[in-house]
């Protein structure tokens, strides 16, 4: 039987772009032969897809890297090089994606089909035929190609379930989910059975069904994290419908007005807004308890037996209208896309007495990818630098004579004028 996981981390990598290709026709017949230097390929991009075919985050726990092909590099001839083939990383619906170390909700895939673009290819390098200009006859550099993202993901996945069973371990919310559906949980005479949430489809009639959530059980505190509070309440979080299982007949002696009391409590410290969600409070165990002891207990929501099937028929008969209302009233939900728009041009950092850092795509991509060992290479580079205005913004900066400029992992030593 295969595991539920409802987190991983996942490492991704684009492809890296293939390099330009320096070459020269040689052919007999051409007096003086053009640059003719082949473009290399773009990286392969790495995209997570929601695919309602995938259950759990299993497939990422012993193996958390995914990467795209690389580019193939130019050739001679004008031969470009073939771009590297993107994969796609199927991931469950429901499915959150963090950035692992800032914890930064970067993208939501709720329904199948979703995609988010997790990891881009590096670009291709233009070969030397690329640089011909009046000016430059004979260009006798190319680019290299660019390192593809790489990026260290957090996956979380919160089940979307129209009703959400919540309760004390061992209440019963096992048992009721194997009566009403065809899901077959652990059920055993002892607390914390269910380790991992549960979902079973409850069909009503012909055209009326929706899918009950198990969720494991809470205690007091889990909202702190107490236990495997936040584990387990954050499934919670996109029921449409909260039913609160009450045990009347509990073995540790919790009174069910107590138990509704913490259950309440806990579901509001995690989420406020849980608490204005539809709920159902339901007795359980019925047919365990004397009805002069039920009578003695004040309790005055329905109760139910899962096992004699006591008051089940109408309690689903209530869920399915609960979340007949909040499926007319919900607009329909949408996969997510964090968009954050990469820094373009250049931006001056001072870093300390004597020493700046550019950033910005446009003026790291300049020295990505280009070969900085030669002379022809160099030139086209302080030529890119001056056309995105770098020596009048670290002229403004208060960039001196021999201050260290970096780009990247490249550095130099600023010159005025140059």
């Amino acid at each position: 039987m295969s595991q539920f996981v409802d987190e991983s981390q996942l490492n991704v990598r684009g492809g890296d772009g293939g390099a330009g290709c320096v070459s020269f026709r040689r052919e007999g017949p051409v007096v003086m032969g053009g640059p003719n230097g082949g473009d290399g390929g773009k990286g392969g991009d790495v995209w997570l897809v929601a695919d309602h075919n995938v259950a759990s985050l299993l497939a990422f726990r012993d193996h958390p890297h995914r990467r795209a092909e690389d580019g193939v590099h130019g050739k001679g001839k004008d031969l470009h090089g073939k771009r590297g083939a993107s994969i796609e990383v199927k991931v469950p619906e429901g499915t959150i994606v963090r950035d692992l170390y800032t914890d930064e909700v970067l993208a939501e895939l709720n329904r199948h089909g979703d995609r988010w673009l997790a990891a881009a290819g590096g670009r291709g390098g233009r070969g030397n035929a690329r640089f011909l200009s009046n000016r430059r006859r004979a260009p006798s550099f190319a680019e290299q190609g660019e390192h593809g993202e790489e990026r260290w993901l957090k996956l979380e996945i919160r089940l979307m379930a129209d009703v959400a069973l919540v309760g004390f371990p061992n209440v019963g919310k096992s048992t009721l989910i194997s009566v009403v559906s065809a899901a077959k949980p652990k059920i055993a005479d002892y607390p914390f059975t269910t380790l991992v949430p549960n979902l079973g489809v409850v069909r009503v009639d012909d055209e009326t069904e929706f899918v009950m959530a198990d969720i494991p059980g809470l205690i007091e505190g889990a909202s702190e994290g107490r236990g495997l509070g936040h584990q387990f309440l954050r499934h919670v979080e996109r029921a449409r419908v909260l039913c609160l299982l009450i045990d009347l007949a509990p073995m540790d002696g919790v009174s069910p007005a107590e138990q509704e009391e913490v259950l309440l409590r806990e579901l509001g410290q995690y989420q406020p807004d849980l608490l204005e969600r539809p709920r159902v409070v339901i007795g359980t165990k019925a047919d365990v308890v004397q009805p002069a002891d039920l009578a003695e207990l004040g309790f005055e929501h329905p109760v139910i037996s899962a096992v004699t099937r006591q008051g089940v028929p109408e309690l689903i008969g209530r869920l399915a209208a609960l979340v007949h209302e909040a499926r007319r009233d919900a607009p329909e939900g949408e996969g997510v896309v964090v968009l954050r728009p990469e820094v373009s041009g250049a931006t001056v950092e001072r870093l300390g007495e004597g020493e700046f850092r550019l950033v910005g795509r446009d003026v790291e991509r300049v020295v990505a990818l280009n070969d900085v060992s030669t002379p022809d290479a160099l030139a086209y580079i302080d030529h890119r630098l001056e056309r995105l205005g770098v020596h009048k913004m670290l002229t403004r900066a208060g960039a001196r004579e021999g201050d260290v400029v970096w780009i990247g992992e490249f550095s130099f030593e600023y010159q005025p004028g140059m």
